[in-house]
């Protein structure tokens, strides 16, 4: 509560200092005489600027890279051979034909709750 009195205050005082600040524009340009503004400072020339010549690109040589020496050509590498592992043979799974899958049980019934119980009790 306290700081909204604060910013509440500080708010007005900005309003009254900003209502004066305006009144006394308004009074500065009221009470002045409307004087001619004073001459205008002459501008200074300025020499145009003059560039010397660029120089002339050079012509750049035509194989400017000298030529790759060859490489001599290195045989392939070779890995040796792997060693040779029998095939793992996979274990057989026992087909199960006949075998009926469970029933689902049905779910209870569940009784109902009466609307009496929800509403209010009766007065006495």
């Amino acid at each position: 509560m306290a700081s909204f009195k604060h910013s509440f205050m500080l708010s007005l005082l900005a309003a009254f200092y900003s209502i004066n600040m305006s009144l006394a524009a308004r009074h500065l340009l009221d009470s002045t005489s409307a004087a001619p503004p004073p001459a205008a400072l002459p501008l200074p020339t300025v020499p145009p600027l003059t560039l010397p010549p660029l120089p002339s690109m050079p012509a750049l040589p035509k194989n400017a890279l000298p030529t790759l020496p060859t490489l001599k050509t290195l045989p392939k590498p070779t890995l040796p051979p792997l060693p040779s592992l029998p095939n793992p043979t996979l274990p057989t799974v026992p087909k199960l034909l006949g075998t009926p899958l469970p029933t689902i049980p049905i779910i209870p019934y569940l009784p109902t709750i009466p609307i009496s119980f929800l509403s209010p009790p009766p007065s006495n």
